[in-house]
This record gives C-alpha cells, sequence and structure tokens, in this order.
C-alpha cells in the first residue's frame, strides 16, 4: 500500500458530448486533481481545458492520465497538455479510440498494469487495467491521507459497471475486471467515478451477482 499524506483530491465537473458508434450523448464528467498546493496529478481531462487549469492555478502539472480513451476523457488533454506542459498516459490498448480524436500526435506515456503513478511528497498511485467498458480501461489506487482511494473511470459507478454494448466493450470482460481487481480491494475504499457521485468498494459489491444475473 503506498501511503500519501498531506494530499487533497479535487473534482472539477465539465460538460460535453460523448460520441462513439456514430451517437452523441450530452454527459458530464468528473476530472479529478490529486495533489498538494505546488503539483498536482490529473485524471481525465474532459471538454473544457480551461476550466481544468483555472482549477490547477498555478500548481505545476506532473502528469494527465487517461483512465480510458473515449472522447469525454480525452477531449481537452492534448490542449490542456500544451496549456500546462505536462505529458498524457494511457493505456496502449486503447490507442484505437485515442486516434479517433487524435489521429495526428501520440499519447506521451504508455501505462502498464502495476506502474506507480507518481503524486507529490513522495507517493503513488498504482494503475490496474480493468478492460470491459474499453480494451485499455484502467483504474488508479492508492492510500490518500489514510484512506484507500479508487480512481475507477468509467470500470464502476455507483449502482454498477459501465457501460458496455458498444464498439470495443464487452459486458463479462467488465464483471471479471471488477470481481477480480476491484472487489478485493478494502471494502471500506471510496471510489471516485468517471461520472456521478462517489461510492465504496463495500456498497458496490453487495450487488455483483445481481449484475451478472440482469447481463447486459
Amino acid at each position: 500500500m503506498i501511503v500519501n499524506t498531506g494530499l487533497r483530491v479535487d473534482r472539477v465537473i465539465t460538460r460535453g458530448d460523448f460520441t462513439l458508434d456514430g451517437q452523441s450523448f450530452t454527459v458530464d464528467n468528473n476530472v479529478w486533481l490529486v495533489g498538494n498546493d505546488d503539483e498536482v496529478l490529473v485524471i481525465d481531462a474532459a471538454h473544457d481545458p480551461s476550466v481544468i487549469a483555472a482549477a490547477i492555478g498555478t500548481r505545476v502539472v506532473t502528469s494527465i492520465i487517461a483512465t480510458h480513451g473515449h472522447n469525454d476523457h480525452i477531449n481537452a488533454a492534448t490542449e490542456l497538455a500544451d496549456l500546462v506542459r505536462a505529458p498524457i498516459a494511457l493505456h496502449p490498448a486503447d490507442v484505437v479510440l485515442w486516434k479517433a480524436i487524435y489521429p495526428h500526435r501520440a499519447p506521451d506515456h504508455a501505462l502498464a498494469d502495476g506502474q506507480l503513478i507518481s503524486l507529490p511528497e513522495g507517493g503513488a498511485l498504482r494503475v490496474l487495467h480493468t478492460p470491459g467498458h474499453s480494451p485499455g480501461g484502467i483504474c488508479l489506487f492508492g492510500e490518500i491521507n489514510g484512506d484507500p482511494v479508487l480512481f475507477s473511470g468509467d470500470t464502476l459507478f455507483r449502482g454498477g459497471p459501465g457501460a458496455t454494448g458498444r464498439s470495443y466493450s464487452d459486458f463479462p470482460t467488465i464483471l471479471a475486471s471488477i470481481r477480480t481487481r476491484l472487489l478485493t480491494l478494502p471494502a471500506h475504499t471510496v471510489v471516485h467515478t468517471g461520472h456521478g457521485d462517489d461510492t465504496t468498494i463495500g456498497e458496490e459489491g453487495i450487488d455483483y451477482d445481481d449484475w451478472v444475473s440482469r447481463g447486459h
């Protein structure tokens, strides 16, 4: 367990369109900022780089992490990266989705399962590869100020798993990711999701069998 002290987690909500398979929906996204007064990590640069940059302020951005390659989680990434001079990291299995938005610019770094993402004050978050919502979907897990925290992207929400049934997604795969990678975490782990409200691992684990039985 990586213990991070003296850090804070800020949520920035941005609104824009999610587009895939010829359909488009207006969505609110959670952009997570993890850091202190001097440095910050950005998780999922969505929709509006100016709003995110304003929340960052004068802090140094150590990295911009994409939990997956859907457009609503990366469509502010390159502009924000240029504004704050920070690298972008994505799991290579989602490059096909990235290229649909940025055909002429690659992510700066490839994320790998088990990789540690540095935080200010010597801390880190661990990358958990959780495919299903997309092939390269990841979550970030660590302990911040004594409490276990998961940044789940679109793998796990309050009330169930992320959506499948679209290109590059698979319901049995996301169930397996949640069962083997997330429900094994401490039950009191706070889950900061890609959309909507926080939940905990314990709250969501109660309903796992119902998700399996209802299918997709």
